[in-house]
């Protein structure tokens, strides 16, 4: 059973990172959006194509009024620490009790 564990821990450490540095992706992004960054830049071109996907669905999904003001990345910010806190804590605990 320790391999299953250990793969677990493994699993959970790697999500772990992967959700930390899409969150600074995120904040990369909502930093290039207060500036007219060039459009045709390849980590502009980057940053939009990692992060537009998640933000468009989070737009779309809940229409918030027009205030000129995108709180999108607010939104994914908070479903990540969910995730973080709560899937990643779930599958170490799995872990834990499986060791």
């Amino acid at each position: 059973m320790f391999i299953i564990a250990n793969l677990l821990t493994a699993i959970a450490i790697i999500l772990h990172y992967v959700l930390n540095i899409y969150m600074w992706v995120i904040v990369a992004r909502a930093i290039l959006s207060w500036v007219n960054p060039d459009p045709y830049n390849p980590i502009v071109k980057f940053l939009y194509q990692v992060t537009e996907p998640v933000l468009y669905q989070i737009r779309r999904t809940i229409p918030l009024p027009v205030t000129g003001i995108d709180f999108s990345p607010i939104i994914v910010f908070v479903i990540i620490i969910f995730l973080d806190n709560f899937v990643v804590k779930t599958i170490q605990e799995i872990a834990l009790r499986l060791s």
